[in-house]
């Protein structure tokens, strides 16, 4: 940590000396609050993270885009392993922000802006998420690695075959891919989205799924939901390709915990976060079948 400090504080971009405060909540990387005496800043530090498929080039030109295009704060100065952003002055939103309409409504249309804007600003090589893809790699890391989870490989790959297919085919945006509702910050004014380490190009389904899923809508929140995004009232078949993709956002915040609990050296309760989201998994898995 030591260590850490020093490096920011010998980057080229304070006005003056720095102070620094860790940000609670990361699970993925390691964020500081700097304070230079002028402004403040929010320091990211993190590198490729291979296993869960983050490439720091990725986020770094979907952080630039993000920001022209008006839905996530400016880029400051980076270098490999270290991502300087704006500040956002405004309140971190939890799960029960959601449940409030105007809330859902204003962080939907800041999704609706990524899916849309982003790709007008997006330069360069860019991923694409395929969620599908990355449960694959996750199951073949927890067998590799003898995870105590790899006795439920059988089950889980099975699902996710079950849900693959009746997702396919896909229309195709640029997704953020992580809606957790500590990514959205509320500044009073405007709804912003942040942390684009598994930003990609991927089906719209995913992101509302997760936005669904992370924060516990209800079904008639959810419906509304789709409505307002496609404009219209959602196909049979939209809606079941879009419970199947939400049931493979879940599968997959759990086996990214399941893997994280082997891999990440932050100070986490990770086992608690994947016996969590394993059984909302299932439990959603189950009253897909039965629909």
């Amino acid at each position: 940590m030591q260590q850490d400090l020093e490096i920011i504080r010998a980057l080229p971009v304070w006005s003056g000396p720095v102070s620094l405060t860790m940000l609670s909540g990361g699970i993925t990387n390691v964020n500081y609050l700097a304070d230079d005496g002028a402004r403040r800043f929010v320091v990211r530090l993190g590198n490729d993270i291979p296993v869960h498929h983050i490439m720091r080039f990725n986020e770094l030109s979907a952080s630039r885009a993000a920001s022209a295009a008006g839905i996530s704060p400016a880029v400051i100065y980076h270098q490999p392993g270290i991502l300087v952003l704006d500040y956002i002055e405004g309140r971190t939103l939890e799960a029960r922000d959601f449940h409030d309409r105007q809330t859902l409504e204003r962080a939907l249309s800041v999704v609706t802006s990524c899916h849309a804007d982003i790709p007008k600003h997006l330069h360069g090589p860019a991923l694409m998420f395929w969620v599908f893809h990355v449960i694959r790699s996750y199951a073949t890391d927890l067998e590799t690695q003898e995870s105590h989870y790899a006795k439920l490989l059988p089950e889980l790959c099975a699902a996710a075959e079950t849900l693959e297919i009746t997702v396919s085919p896909v229309e195709i945006v640029f997704g953020h891919n992580d809606l957790l509702a500590a990514n959205f910050i509320d500044d009073g004014t405007k709804v912003w989205l942040i942390d684009w380490d598994y930003a990609g190009f991927n089906s719209p389904l995913f992101d509302l799924g997760g936005l669904a899923s992370n924060n516990e809508l209800d079904e008639t929140r959810e419906r509304w939901m789709l409505d307002t995004y496609f404009v219209r009232a959602v196909t049979d078949q939209l809606l079941e390709q879009y419970h199947a993709m939400k049931c493979a956002s879940l599968l997959r915040e759990t086996m990214w915990s399941m893997v994280s609990e082997i891999h990440s050296k932050i100070d986490f309760d990770y086992r608690a976060y994947s016996e969590d989201n394993l059984a909302r998994f299932r439990s959603t898995f189950s009253q897909y079948l039965k629909s």
